[in-house]
């Protein structure tokens, strides 16, 4: 059985977990969201996508 999740929602759920367990402040994640969702907009975002698809490639070879 195949698994496929987003790193949207991974990262959506981690985020979650540490606010809940309060590793971190909601001031602090905000700071975060902001910082990615620039991020996303920039010409920074290919090789920052580009990696994580290799990882994620790598990760499925793994297991493999």
């Amino acid at each position: 059985m195949a698994l496929t999740l987003s790193a949207v929602v991974l990262f959506g759920i981690l985020a979650v977990v540490l606010l809940r367990g309060r590793h971190v402040s909601v001031g602090t994640a905000l700071v975060l969201f902001l910082f990615g969702f620039f991020v996303a907009g920039t010409g920074a975002y290919k090789p920052i996508h580009s990696a994580c698809q290799a990882i994620a490639q790598a990760l499925t070879q793994l297991t493999a």
